[in-house]
């Protein structure tokens, strides 16, 4: 299994949580990350502030080397399809085929109410608009992009989201289904569902999808800063290396072949944060 990090403490309180994440992006990099994660509100609310996840990977593209840039997720019903193709184009082009297209389509109703896009239909949209990127990446539109990307075809695309609808979505036009907060038995559940309905949908069964996910951790030792609603982190409330291991282990047999984690710990903790997981965690699995 591939073990990602974000950059910054789960749902920043204020900018200055955001200072340094180029040098956690550095230390996630050098301590053996696969990838490295960044979400997408348009809005400061209720889960604090977000930078943008575009321009945040573009620069964590310039601070490293190797490691891999997920959107986890970008609200795609927000944006111009043929604009988010070329920024992505461009970002994979740049970052030398380091990016992946984490999508999803949105809940909050005041982002969409403030960037003036209608809320309602926003899950067809999506579908729309991943059309329209898919061919303007492999250059199969009317128009051709400013930038083609590095990565043939395009870059990979993972689809959020847990309804039928989303599970569609995602055997239509993505490489992966990337779910948030699973155990083994919730994953196991999703991964016969997208058996079913890609039967229905004709998918070819030589091609399936990766199951991924978004997940948290609060490693032993460190406080919570924020309490993630109807989460489970991983290990539970009282978490230990073993805990999580062994739970991680599962998740990786029911089908998981990336993990994303997002630490809700204090900023000035994440690089200990980090350096445990990488030790206690990211290490020994990687052995086994």
């Amino acid at each position: 299994m591939r073990l990602g990090v974000a950059p910054h403490r789960l749902w920043p309180a204020h900018e200055d949580d955001l200072d340094g994440v180029l040098d956690i992006a550095r230390t996630a990099e050098e301590l053996g990350f696969d990838h490295l994660i960044a979400s997408s509100h348009l809005l400061a609310g209720a889960v604090g502030v977000t930078p943008d996840p575009l321009v945040l990977l573009s620069a964590v593209a310039g601070a490293t080397t190797r490691i891999g840039l997920v959107t986890s997720v970008l609200i795609l019903p927000l944006y111009n399809p043929v604009v988010v193709a070329h920024q992505t184009a461009t970002l994979d082009r740049i970052s030398g085929g380091r990016f992946t297209l984490g999508v999803g389509t949105g809940w909050d109703t005041a982002e969409f109410e403030a960037a003036g896009v209608p809320f309602a239909g926003r899950g067809r949209r999506t579908d729309e608009q991943l059309h329209v990127v898919r061919k303007l990446w492999r250059d199969e539109a009317e128009v051709r992009l400013g930038v083609r990307p590095r990565t043939p075809g395009g870059p990979p695309v993972w689809v959020g989201g847990h309804s039928d609808a989303a599970l569609r979505r995602a055997l239509r036009y993505g490489d992966a289904w990337h779910g948030s907060g699973l155990d083994a038995a919730g994953l196991a559940e999703v991964r016969g569902r997208l058996a079913e309905l890609g039967e229905e949908a004709g998918r070819d069964p030589a091609t399936p999808l990766e199951l991924t996910a978004g997940l948290m951790l609060v490693p032993p030792g460190f406080e919570t800063t924020v309490q993630p609603p109807g989460r489970r982190p991983l290990g539970g409330a009282d978490p230990s290396a073993e805990r999580v291991r062994e739970e991680l282990r599962r998740l990786a047999d029911a089908g998981l072949s990336a993990c994303s984690l997002w630490l809700p710990v204090a900023t000035g903790a994440l690089t200990d944060a980090l350096g445990w997981v990488a030790e206690e965690i990211l290490s020994p699995l990687s052995e086994e």
